[in-house]
């Protein structure tokens, strides 16, 4: 067997992975990939979040991500601070996440304290991607992350898209797992920013 025949088959196997965790630890069903339809996010606060999202969230010290991004360069999320930044974790066989692709391009394009990064969760040759954002185009940032070794801060999604919501200080302000909108985020940000 060819060293592409086994990775493509432990990525596979990593997507099987990713629904049957998300059948058993999302019982709303919100966050199963598969749906066309919004069911509604299981957000969770950082306080909600604890072991699951990384030592970074426990200690309250700020995240890091740093990445290539196809078209907009290099994106470091320190770099991002006194903004809210939407981290979002898609794929191109997601429809949930393609329905949210327009809708955070608008959200980003209409508030300058917000910056959308989008971090394709798949296996997929970087022309490939570039021609899908041709069909399919992005009004922000997209990076391709590695599935063997995503991003250390960002736990690998159990179910796509998975969303996190950084405030301004760097910290994790709310994870969702499922599709969300924009008009979801701006309420979270709203009562975040209120407390």
């Amino acid at each position: 067997m060819s060293r592409s025949t086994i990775r493509h088959c432990l990525l596979a196997l990593a997507c099987l992975a990713l629904l049957a965790c998300a059948g058993e630890s999302d019982p709303t069903g919100a966050a199963t990939a598969a749906s066309d339809e919004p069911a509604g996010p299981a957000a969770q606060t950082t306080a909600d979040v604890g072991a699951d999202a990384g030592a970074s969230v426990e200690g309250g010290a700020a995240l890091s991500l740093q990445v290539e991004t196809l078209d907009h360069g290099h994106f470091d999320l320190a770099e991002q601070r006194g903004k809210w930044v939407v981290v979002n974790y898609w794929a191109t066989w997601c429809a949930p996440c393609l329905k949210e692709i327009p809708d955070f391009s608008a959200f980003d394009a209409a508030r300058e304290d917000v910056v959308v990064i989008g971090l394709a969760y798949e296996e997929i040759p970087v022309d490939d991607m570039r021609a899908f954002l041709t069909e399919v185009p992005a009004g922000y940032p997209i990076a391709i992350v590695d599935v063997f070794d995503p991003p250390a801060d960002f736990e690998p999604p159990r179910a796509l898209p998975t969303t996190y919501l950084v405030g301004p200080d760097g910290r994790l302000a709310e994870r969702f797992m499922g599709p969300i909108t924009s008009e979801q985020l701006a309420e979270a940000i709203a009562r975040i920013g209120a407390g």
